[in-house]
């Protein structure tokens, strides 16, 4: 279910084709590059793999679960004519890290565009109940994951003399809700290491952050989505993101588009951080 509220709803079929028109015009825009995509099986970062690729590009596609990563990666290559590579993933373990990163330059002998993408936010009864185990977990995947992946790619980015860095933070890292603390505050901080890697990697590499709002992927199917088509009344744009949405932000930021933009955290978000 895709929940859109008030007269701006009308836009949205128009608004969702002219996104697709960008991608489909933008091809070639990658060409001869590589790019890595956590999380890239399903949701935001699906959307987004399938982009680079339209553009060009050959896509790894990294995941926990490999079957997940198979089926997209056959998706993407079907409709682009693109190398796509799935690779099964923890992003939550160190090690298995360094793996990926070797796996990808054993392939294709570079990352032009790392997406640190993989995320998590799971519900728990009350702040008090909030266990070590899952906090440790959620700050595994927001924050260390991207820390490890931006440092080790990086390095190799910056040695090879360009590349970009895409963080996919949430805007729940500037205003989270009682219900996603540990998220907000992993978030956070990936936020302020965006501003870090920044200064250490540049000027050949640059590193930005897309700071994303309620966009309706599969997981917005657990969502009370009668509630939120309530809230939703109160953003400027009056409904959730569509997950093609996500797309020109990351192409802008993927391609020479953004020379000029490094150390970003760019909210695409429908208003939903903009003060009351």
């Amino acid at each position: 279910m895709v929940v859109t509220v008030g007269p701006d709803a009308r836009a949205v079929p128009t608004v969702i084709a002219m996104n697709q028109t960008r991608v489909s015009a933008s091809s070639g825009l990658l060409d001869g590059k590589v790019a890595l995509v956590t999380g890239g099986s399903r949701g935001l970062g699906l959307q987004m793999a399938t982009a680079f690729a339209a553009a060009g590009a050959d896509v790894v596609i990294a995941s926990r679960k490999l079957a997940s990563c198979e089926e997209a990666a056959a998706s993407i290559s079907a409709q682009t004519g693109r190398r796509a590579l799935p690779v099964a993933c923890h992003v939550g373990h160190w090690d298995e890290l360094d793996d990926l990163v070797e796996t990808v330059y054993d392939e294709f002998g570079r990352v032009d565009v790392l997406v640190n993408n993989a995320g998590m936010s799971p519900l728990y009864p009350s702040l008090a109940e909030v266990t070590e185990e899952l906090f440790d977990k959620v700050v595994a995947i927001n924050f260390k994951a991207p820390f490890r992946l931006s440092a080790l790619v990086g390095e190799r980015m910056k040695a090879a003399g360009g590349g970009s860095i895409i963080n996919i933070s949430s805007m729940a890292a500037v205003r989270p809700s009682p219900r996603e603390l540990p998220y907000g505050g992993a978030k956070a901080a990936l936020n302020a290491v965006t501003m870090g890697f920044a200064r250490a990697l540049g000027p050949e590499v640059r590193v930005n952050t897309i700071m994303a709002g309620p966009f309706l992927t599969d997981i917005s199917k657990a969502w009370d989505l009668d509630a939120f088509e309530e809230q939703a009344r109160a953003f400027p744009l009056r409904r959730g993101g569509r997950p093609e949405e996500i797309v020109g932000a990351a192409m802008y930021f993927a391609t020479d588009a953004s020379s000029f933009t490094t150390g970003s955290v760019l909210a695409v978000d429908g208003g939903t951080t903009l003060p009351a």
